[in-house]
C-alpha cells in the first residue's frame, strides 16, 4: 500500500526499551523516501484505522494515531530518510537500551512527572522535557562515536 514510499519501520518510545515503564501504546517510526510522496497516501493510512494529525509541533514529522475502544494503542511518527529527527529518536532509544542506569533514571523521571501532573499528558511531557533534552544530547554524542 505505501510501497515504494515506505523504506523502513523502527520501534521507538518507552516500549522499545526492555524493562522501562511505559504506557501500553506502541510508538513506531516509519521512514519514507519523501514526505511529499507520503501525504497523498492519507486515505490509505486512514483506511488502516489511523487518524492523520500532520506535524503536531515537530517540523518534518507526520503524526498518526490509532485508538481502539476509545484508548490510544499506537502512534506513528513518519519521517523522511535523513531527517535529523530520525537520528535523535534512534540515538535516544539505543542509549537507553545500552545503559540500564540511564534507563532507570528515565523511569524515575517519568514517575516524578506523572506524580506532579496526573492525567495531564501535555504537562507530563513538558515536565520531563529538560531531562530528555540533556540525555538526548549525551545519546547523540554516544551514537555518533559508535558509527
Amino acid at each position: 500500500m505505501l510501497e515504494p514510499v515506505l523504506v523502513a519501520v523502527h520501534h521507538i518510545g518507552s516500549t522499545s526499551v526492555p524493562g522501562l515503564i511505559a504506557k501500553p501504546i506502541i510508538d513506531l517510526m516509519p521512514l519514507v523516501s519523501d514526505l511529499a510522496a507520503l501525504d497523498p497516501e492519507r486515505g490509505a493510512v486512514e483506511a488502516l484505522g489511523y487518524q492523520w494529525h500532520g506535524e503536531v509541533g515537530i517540523v518534518g514529522r507526520r503524526y498518526r494515531t490509532q485508538d481502539i475502544g476509545g484508548r490510544r494503542v499506537a502512534q506513528l511518527h513518519f519521517f523522511a530518510m535523513g531527517d535529523p529527527g530520525v537520528l535523535r529518536h534512534l540515538a535516544f532509544r539505543d542509549y537507553l537500551r545500552a545503559h540500564a542506569g540511564i534507563a532507570a533514571a528515565y523511569a524515575a523521571e517519568k514517575r516524578r512527572a506523572r506524580d506532579l501532573h496526573p492525567g495531564d499528558h501535555q504537562a507530563y511531557g513538558a515536565e520531563k522535557q529538560a531531562w530528555i533534552d540533556r540525555v538526548e544530547a549525551e545519546a547523540l554524542a554516544w551514537y555518533r562515536r559508535r558509527a
